[in-house]
């Protein structure tokens, strides 16, 4: 009894049938589809607006410029071999994606790879894990986007109340301050400096208290502008997978226009001696920034999730993911040389706005507000592309049985999964309104990187177990590359702090109950197993 229930939990779902049961295979009765519309410039598009936000107009000052009170050692002007190492690293589990896409493309992503290769067990924790990318992460991106565009508004003269820029998560005592000051045995050692930053937070953040409006007593702080971009963004996804395309192949042009104004106005201040020395902390330097700028690339495996609404998906999946990479990678590297050549590394350190900052210091007034709309722009392809993803993943996971059937619905005349969307949009958008980006943010990374680990062992099962099944694309140096793909995913993890993983292992316990409360019982692939 012990040995069926736990062969149960590693059921696995063939190719041959999930390609049956989602129509790719033997026709099943006819229901409302996913529309296929895009192709491979689309998928292209698609990805360019995932990875192209904060890791071009944010990350690279903290890679480049370092912190070293926290151990981070800056890379220099030798962050463009970091912008190369990480997409080499990308590039590794992407090769996987290409090859798991071209099998089975399918809308599930991560957790269809899994259900064909390690069986339903591991397939609901992926699946659950998913959302940490896709959900969880997006909610850190919604209050990254009402920042943006409160700090936008404010210089342009246009103050909103403070307790509709706001989030209770973030109305708090900061610890930055506490992080960056000198200790003596583990205990911190406050100037008065210190103790003078410390007490303006506070005043600042009891004046937002006591000046918002309240109900019964309580008072209502809370990001507005987070919430406003979740329910826009959820209702262009829903509206249907063409205009969702239209919309974001719109604001990849406008960022990307964004970023070539740059790199030509910039090109004309670049000094050379910004070069020198190239790598001032050696490889460890570089390595360093590579494990920051790793998280830049994440985004192609969103492409995964629109696999049923993909012209020809076997052909043009590998072209949109691999595409996309290298495109990404190009725009990252020129981009980084000019901001090298105009700004020195040293002064890039703590700067959330580096590309801004460059054209301040020329004088370019005008040309940092470009930038910051640019910036602007890019963070909402990326909040569109991973809202777009989180809804096909409930869909074919409610297919299966893991889910109620009404995630797995698509709207007759919109050809979206409508319910799996709304429920998408009130996850995103409510911790938005009132979490803050910091808690939310050390989860998105590791469930990603887990999911990156899972594909990667998924391309090598399926070799060897279902050797037969076609695929449009083959990840070269089998098994090699898939192996390699899954030591750097999991090393990467490793540098991840102790109690993001505390964090992590908390929400797969969630997920764990949850399955066994409803989706083991309800499971199709369970009964189909006990009616044979």
């Amino acid at each position: 009894m012990k040995g069926s229930f736990f062969r149960s939990l590693l059921l696995r779902k063939p190719p041959e049938r999930i390609l049956e049961e989602a129509g790719l295979g033997i026709e099943v009765e006819e229901k409302p589809k996913l529309k296929r519309q895009l192709r491979a410039m689309d998928l292209i598009f698609f990805g360019i607006g995932a990875i192209v936000g904060a890791g071009i107009f944010s990350v690279i000052g903290t890679a480049a410029g370092g912190d070293l009170a926290h151990g981070r050692l800056p890379a220099g002007p030798g962050v463009i071999i970091s912008f190369i190492i990480a997409a080499a690293i990308s590039g590794l589990s992407a090769l996987c994606y290409a090859e798991m896409t071209s099998m089975l493309p399918i809308s599930g992503s991560a957790y269809t790879y899994a259900y064909a290769s390690l069986g339903e067990f591991f397939a609901w924790l992926i699946g659950w894990n998913l959302i940490l990318e896709y959900a969880v992460g997006n909610t850190a991106v919604a209050i990254s986007w009402g920042d943006y565009l409160e700090s936008l508004l404010r210089s342009m003269g246009i103050n909103l109340p403070a307790f509709l820029t706001n989030n209770p998560g973030t109305i708090k005592l900061s610890t930055d301050i506490m992080l960056g000051t000198p200790h003596l045995f583990g205990v911190p050692i406050l100037t008065s400096d210190h103790l003078m930053n410390y007490l303006t937070k506070f005043t600042q953040h009891l004046e937002i208290w006591w000046s918002a409006p309240q109900i019964f007593g309580y008072p209502i702080v809370f990001d507005l502008l987070a919430v406003l971009i979740v329910a826009i963004v959820t209702w262009i996804i829903i509206t249907g997978i063409r205009e969702s395309s239209t919309f974001n192949n719109v604001m990849v042009f406008i960022k990307l226009l964004v970023l070539g104004f740059f790199v030509i106005v910039g090109a004309f201040f670049v000094n050379p001696d910004n070069f020198k020395p190239f790598m001032p902390y050696g490889w460890k330097g570089v390595f360093n920034a590579a494990a920051i700028i790793f998280f830049a690339y994440i985004g192609f495996d969103a492409l995964s999730t629109v696999s049923e609404e993909t012209v020809e998906p076997q052909k043009n999946l590998p072209i949109g993911i691999i595409g996309s990479l290298v495109a990404t990678t190009i725009i990252y590297i020129i981009v980084s040389l000019v901001l090298i050549g105009i700004v020195p590394y040293s002064e890039m350190s703590h700067v959330a706005d580096p590309l801004a900052l460059a054209f301040e210091k020329l004088g370019l007034n005008w040309g940092a507000l470009i930038v910051s709309i640019g910036a602007l722009v890019a963070t909402t392809s990326v909040l569109l592309v991973f809202q777009l993803g989180q809804p096909r993943i409930f869909m074919v996971m409610a297919r299966d049985g893991l889910l109620p059937p009404k995630f797995a619905e698509i709207h007759p005349k919109y050809g979206t999964p409508l319910f799996a969307s709304i429920v998408t949009g009130l996850i995103v958008g409510i911790p938005a309104a009132f979490m803050d980006i910091a808690t939310v943010a050390e989860l998105t990374n590791i469930g990603t990187l887990f999911a990156f680990l899972m594909v990667s062992a998924a391309v090598i099962i399926l070799r060897y177990k279902n050797p037969d099944v076609p695929r449009g694309y083959k990840v070269p140096f089998f098994p090699w590359l898939p192996i390699l793909s899954m030591l750097a995913s999991f090393w990467l993890m490793l540098q991840l702090p102790t109690i993001t993983w505390v964090r992590f292992l908390i929400w797969s316990l969630a997920g764990l109950i949850i399955y066994f409360a409803y989706s083991y019982r309800h499971s199709k692939l369970r009964r189909l197993e006990a009616d044979a």
